[in-house]
């Protein structure tokens, strides 16, 4: 008498396209980058830091609130541009863009006391930018076109010219 041990069946691992990646990619790094922020609040003297008109070292007013909006805004936008944006001016862009938040990111980082949350927030973070970079410098390139690869090569055509 046999028994049927059960077969493990493969699962199938699809190819992801390099958009959809980065795309992916940058709206984790707006959850981290909002959460963060909002988990700044429950840090004891914010919020009478805010009400008293200043956010770290800086007075709110609609320059500070503008800057905040933009910040947040460019990452926010790079994920429709990541699957928009034709694939060179896509490659371009996100290279660029992470680029740039690097330093931004690590900046969050300055006279804060909370370093432990801080730090994680930060180097989460910037797990994600290196990803968004590693994505778009090993975009995929096309292979060379049909024709070429399909043509025949030379002894095939003198061959047929003998003929």
């Amino acid at each position: 008498m046999t028994t049927r041990q059960p077969t493990a069946a493969t699962l199938e691992d699809q190819r992801i396209p390099v958009r959809a990646k980065l795309a992916a990619t940058w709206t984790s790094f707006m959850f981290l980058y909002a959460y963060v922020d909002i988990l700044n609040f429950f840090t004891p003297g914010v919020i009478k830091d805010i009400l008293n008109g200043k956010v770290f070292e800086f007075d709110l007013s609609q320059t500070f609130s503008t800057t905040a909006l933009t910040l947040v805004a460019i990452p926010i936008l790079m994920v429709v541009l990541s699957m928009t944006l034709p694939a060179r001016a896509n490659r371009v862009t996100n290279l660029t863009v992470a680029s740039l938040y690097v330093p931004v990111t690590a900046f969050n980082a300055v006279g804060e006391s909370w370093l432990y949350f801080y730090g994680l927030g930060i180097v989460l973070e910037l797990i994600l930018l290196a990803l968004i970079v590693r994505h778009a410098w090993t975009w995929p390139r096309t292979a060379p076109s049909a024709t070429v690869a399909t043509s025949p090569d030379r002894e095939t055509v003198r061959a047929q010219q003998q003929a």
